[in-house]
């Protein structure tokens, strides 16, 4: 699953498997005992602690003058500070737009703030969680330590679990301070308190529905076998294009042909590497949504600009699909009369937020997802739009209602309840689109980008960001959790919004400070996201191009554009990872409890991952940190990727963190290959391949190449080729090649650097190579 909560060990906690704008439920648990639960149920589903979070007011709760039962809510205007309104309240549940009717009568919350003050005491002794659901400014206080301190847009709320160490019968203050987001906004405040000690090594499924109890249980030697045996249940991580590996270029939105493609050729014209371009939603008409129909009085010629795109600038485009049709458009009224639409939202006359009345397809039904690809085929694929953003696939039918709404929205679905089938909505609605492709052009690889993944979306070659998240530093380390965590579920294609989607008011319109946070967020945010499985800059205003972000020659240009032409670089690495995932069920982003399941120290690590086998990622989440606390697990050596310089592992160390550099390591016993510098990932072929050698270890490491386009690869069209250093011997072997593909390189180049603990060499694509040795596909050697 992916979750908000910056958790990573969840023994003892609860995780809500519901789809939600940034919540992914994904019903596989693994476990660093190397096993794996697959619960083979598509409801709503909590896991581990399965019991209810309770109202506020099942703590014993006192006011600030010390009367008990309720809390001293206190309601101000900001604009009139002594208009205030001063309550009793035993509960803080403003969850839903159904809840803005419990505001005090004469309270704005556009104007306004409310502080709840007095004492908690709990019947129990232990680690109590609470859950605080979110929008505006929230800051939460227990006993005088700040737990909480977040911001949320109002239209997308966000969810956090604290907790806090409270005994039987003993007073502690509690204090929160909000600031509504706007006129409609949200904030609900739960407890739970403990349970016995040997609970928390149990683990429950609860399910809201289902005709019986199925579910499997998959063990492996190591947490790559139990994911490979979970791809055995739910099917192989297709390939994605080549392309895909490389750096995309979003925002919220691209208004105008004329401004997507000055984009793109200021990218060209600035040699910043870029393999794609992405057009957010609303490229239609204003009322159209659905018709898949581009406005022609802000994009006259598609058909010349994806060409343009293609043949000028060598960049694909991926393009926003949302399930979601405005009544009345002829796109509409042909699913309508077909029935494949759902009914009830139009049916109650709820409009979004554009002020039209709109609904979504019914992906369950077969016929309608053959009906909704041959839409998209019909005015998008046959134009050439290469890629699929597949958005709001929840489904988000209507924002911020409550479950069971939700649930209404979409009942019936053509398989039975929505309650029955609630989270398998995305799974379907991908499944449509590839097989839809797949059959239109079967040698074209299909490549979409959805909010939300269910068990098997890996087999749709179907990705996943992480929603529509703030623009934050604790919203930036969360991120690293999620990325973990949906990586340990089994799927192995996941991205996020660098720089965050949504943007706090001080950043539109920025004062120096603001304006200088502003850019190392993004920078560091941007050194972070070049080392995840997919690569990619999107958000709201203000604009995400490098170039509008800080000026060339500003450090957080350089940075940004370091470690993108560094992500090329690594082409051959990566792009071996991607091979590794369909071939061999690997994981690219990787939890330290994957490769380090006997260090116990790994199991809480949140905030360190392994980029494939050999390289540690350490993103900096702290404004102004020039260094951060970095753990080196204890069974390898590990080697500073920027100086070569050897430290030993079982040690946790302060790494260094200028504001150019997020600390990576090289785990000992690694080679690394890296490619010429390229613009995007089709320039030319990866020669010479410079091969850094780390030793310490014996090395090992799987060159994988095909064509990066087709899907001849299923047929056996891709070569690998084996890399081995051996320690005792100090020689690297680069073995036969074996396999072939059209267009493959017949012969190459590898430059040879070896690094060793007693000489660290930098990584320097400009130094002199130990050994070179010309390839043409049989076995060589190079003594050292």
């Amino acid at each position: 699953m992916q979750t908000y909560d910056d958790m990573m060990n969840y023994k003892g906690k609860q995780v809500m498997l519901q789809q939600y704008n940034t919540d992914v439920a994904i019903p596989f648990l693994l476990s660093n005992k190397n096993y794996g639960i697959l619960w083979d149920n598509y409801s709503i589903t909590k896991v581990g602690d399965v019991r209810d979070f309770q109202p506020l007011s099942s703590l014993a709760l006192f006011s600030k003058e010390g009367d008990q039962g309720w809390l001293t809510a206190t309601y101000t205007d900001q604009k009139n500070r002594a208009k205030t309104i001063q309550r009793a309240e035993s509960t803080i549940n403003y969850s839903f737009l159904s809840d803005m009717k419990n505001f005090p009568d004469s309270f704005k919350l556009a104007d306004g703030m409310v502080k709840w003050e007095g004492k908690v005491s709990s019947g129990f002794s232990g680690l109590h969680q609470f859950s605080v659901k979110y929008a505006g400014y929230i800051k939460v206080w227990i006993n005088g330590k700040l737990l909480v301190d977040k911001w949320r847009q109002a239209w997308n709320p966000g969810s956090a679990v604290v907790e806090a160490e409270m005994q039987k019968d003993k007073k502690y203050d509690f204090k929160i301070e909000w600031i509504p987001d706007g006129s409609e906004s949200y904030l609900a405040v739960k407890c739970l308190v403990p349970v016995a000690k040997e609970a928390t090594d149990q683990y429950a499924f609860s399910s809201e529905a289902g005709d019986e109890i199925n579910y499997y249980f998959v063990s492996g030697a190591n947490a790559d076998e139990v994911i490979s045996g979970y791809r055995t249940l739910t099917g192989k991580a297709v390939l994605m294009p080549k392309w895909a590996m490389g750096f995309w270029q979003s925002r919220e939105r691209y208004k105008t042909q004329a401004e997507l493609l000055e984009v793109v050729k200021e990218y060209r014209a600035r040699k910043i590497p870029l393999d794609n371009i992405v057009l957010d939603w609303q490229y239609w008409k204003p009322d159209s949504w659905g018709t898949h129909e581009f406005d022609k009085t802000r994009f006259p010629d598609a058909d010349a600009m994806i060409k343009t795109l293609h043949n000028t600038y060598h960049t694909r485009l991926m393009v926003s699909v949302w399930p979601k049709f405005y009544s009345g458009n002829a796109n509409y009224e042909l699913m309508n009369k077909n029935g494949f639409l759902y009914k009830r939202n139009i049916a109650d006359g709820r409009k979004d937020w554009l002020g039209y009345p709109s609904t979504f397809y019914d992906a369950f039904n077969p016929k309608a997802r053959s009906m909704f690809w041959s839409l998209m085929n019909k005015s998008l694929y046959t134009k050439g739009v290469d890629a699929w953003w597949m958005d709001a696939t929840e489904p988000d039918i209507h924002s911020n209602l409550p479950v069971t709404e939700r649930k209404q929205l979409m009942n019936p679905t053509f398989l039975g309840s929505a309650t029955k089938y609630f989270n398998a909505f995305p799974l379907q609605n991908s499944k449509g689109v590839y097989e839809g492709q797949r059959e239109a052009n079967p040698n074209d690889r299909v490549f979409i980008l959805t909010r939300s993944a269910y068990g098997g979306l890996q087999r749709y070659a179907a990705a996943t960001w992480s929603g529509d998240i703030a623009s934050r530093w604790e919203d930036m380390k969360a991120q690293i959790a999620a990325g973990i965590n949906f990586s340990l579920s089994g799927l192995p294609y996941w991205t996020m919004d660098i720089g965050g989607f949504s943007v706090e008011r001080r950043y539109e319109k920025p004062n120096a400070a603001n304006l200088a946070e502003w850019r190392e967020l993004n920078t560091r945010w941007y050194q972070f996201g070049a080392f995840v499985p997919l690569f990619r800059s999107h958000g709201q205003f203000p604009f995400r191009e490098m170039y509008n972000i800080a000026p060339s020659g500003h450090p957080a240009y350089s940075s940004m554009l370091y470690y993108n032409k560094l992500r090329y670089r690594l082409m051959p690495y990566i792009y071996s990872l991607a091979g590794n995932a369909y071939q061999k069920d690997h994981t690219i982003m990787r939890g330290l409890i994957m490769d380090f399941a006997s260090d116990p120290k790994v199991n809480d690590i949140r905030d360190q991952y392994l980029f494939g086998p050999s390289l540690m990622i350490n993103p900096v989440y702290q404004y102004g940190a020039t260094s951060r606390k970095v753990y080196l697990p204890g069974q390898n050596g590990w080697y500073d990727l920027y100086s070569g310089a050897y430290l030993k592992g079982g040690q946790t160390i302060t790494a260094k963190a200028p504001y150019s550099q997020m600390p990576v390591y090289v785990k000992a016993g690694a080679i690394i290959p890296y490619g010429p510098e390229i613009l995007y990932t089709a320039e030319k072929p990866a020669d010479p391949i410079t091969l850094y050698v780390y030793t310490g270890q014996d090395a090992a490491f799987t060159l994988y190449e095909d064509d990066g386009l087709s899907y001849g690869y299923e047929k056996g069209a891709f070569t690998t080729i084996d890399l081995k250093h051996s320690e005792s011997g100090k020689t690297l072997t680069i073995a036969d090649r074996k396999g072939s593909f059209q267009g493959m390189l017949q012969n190459r180049t590898f430059n040879i650097i070896r690094i060793t603990p007693n000489k660290a060499k930098p990584l320097d694509f400009n130094q002199t190579p130990e050994k070179t040795l010309r390839y043409n596909g049989k076995q060589m050697m190079a003594k050292f």
